[in-house]
């Protein structure tokens, strides 16, 4: 039997990675779920080669991305894979930066078949890495990129919010949810309702962080 797979997804230096991480280590050492996880192909590829993919490059690079979640959810005795990215990603990048939207059909038919997609929030402070990090309009744009695509092909997602320890314990009660078995200890003040989620109504990043923040600062 395929393990679940929780597939993370954001633009630049919105704690993808972090999040994975941490993710990683809580689930295997605190509850006992045999996790593993799938780092992004995109940017090893581009540290190896020292440059970012050519427009012909991308969809070969979406491909292997699949296929690496894909084989990491096939591997005997995992339980949970968490994909630090997935091809919509790539495709996203591919239509911001080379105006070429063919590859958002085939990584939309491949993230449909996530059992959990979780969008960082972007309430983290952008940080440039000196590497491959443009710009914060950049990752406001792949964000409302995503939200498009994902609402357009029907595929739920959650978002999470939150730095540290609040964001981990978002994501983990969603993955919670999805496991059917609580992985945090609920907060009284969170019961009424908050949850990572997406609005039924409009995919505005900053109405829905306001009403996170405004739950989260209930007495």
């Amino acid at each position: 039997m395929a393990a679940i797979t929780v597939a993370l997804l954001g633009g630049e230096s919105s704690g993808k990675t972090t999040l994975a991480t941490a993710l990683h280590r809580v689930l295997n050492e605190q509850h006992g779920i045999r996790t593993t996880c799938v780092s992004e192909h995109l940017r090893a590829w581009c540290e190896a080669m020292g440059r970012a993919p050519l427009a012909h490059e991308q969809a070969a690079i979406a491909d292997e991305q699949t296929r690496l979640i894909q084989a990491a959810a096939q591997q005997p005795g995992v339980d949970l894979v968490i994909a630090d990215t997935t091809a919509l990603m790539v495709a996203a990048y591919s239509e911001l930066y080379v105006q070429d939207s063919t590859l958002l059909a085939p990584a939309l038919a491949a993230q449909g078949g996530y059992e959990l997609t979780l969008l960082m929030g972007l309430d983290l402070p952008w940080q440039a890495d000196g590497l491959f990090r443009d710009s914060p309009a950049v990752r406001d744009a792949t964000d409302a990129l995503l939200r498009r695509e994902l609402q357009a092909g029907g595929i739920a997602y959650q978002t999470v919010y939150g730095q540290g320890d609040t964001r981990l314990a978002q994501a983990l009660r969603a993955i919670g949810n999805a496991l059917g078995r609580p992985l945090v200890h609920e907060d009284p003040a969170l019961a009424t309702g908050l949850r990572p989620w997406s609005c039924d109504n409009c995919s505005d990043p900053d109405c829905e962080h306001r009403l996170f923040t405004g739950l989260l600062s209930r007495p």
